[in-house]
């Protein structure tokens, strides 16, 4: 199975299964996710959590660096850098992501979330590229 079959799989990214998380791009160093605001996800304040920004982020940056990673290589974020820039409490949130430089072992990226046509939060990641070790 490759690596966009797997990803784009049922089961593979349960935290992802469980905020609603789903990609409808990915590849070429490019992600696009999309999730709908429920109440399941909000603040106690009645908008959603940033957490679930975040991680529409981090999990945008990953399958962004994953298209072009080589079947024996693994990414992991290793910090991001998000702003927030208006409260969400409706609507569908698009996650475009991108890979701006790609080295041996470090990924740069950027996220940049959508709802309803507005710019709500922006995000910068490195992520760290790592072989994937044999279990003998």
């Amino acid at each position: 199975m490759s690596k966009k079959t797997v990803f784009q799989a049922k089961g593979f990214h349960p935290f992802g299964d469980l905020i609603g998380l789903k990609f409808t791009k990915y590849s070429n160093g490019e992600s696009q996710c999309v999730l709908e605001v429920t109440e399941k996800l909000m603040n106690p304040h009645k908008t959603l959590h940033g957490g679930v920004l975040y991680s529409m982020a981090d999990t945008g940056m990953g399958g962004a660096l994953y298209s072009l990673l080589k079947k024996d290589e693994l990414c992991a974020t290793v910090e991001i850098k998000i702003t927030y820039f208006k409260p969400i409490r409706q609507g569908t949130l698009i996650c475009d992501s991108r890979v701006i430089h790609k080295g041996k072992s470090i990924g740069i990226l950027e996220s940049e979330i959508m709802n309803n046509g507005t710019l709500v939060s922006k995000a910068y990641g490195t992520f760290s590229i790592f072989k994937v070790k044999k279990v003998i």
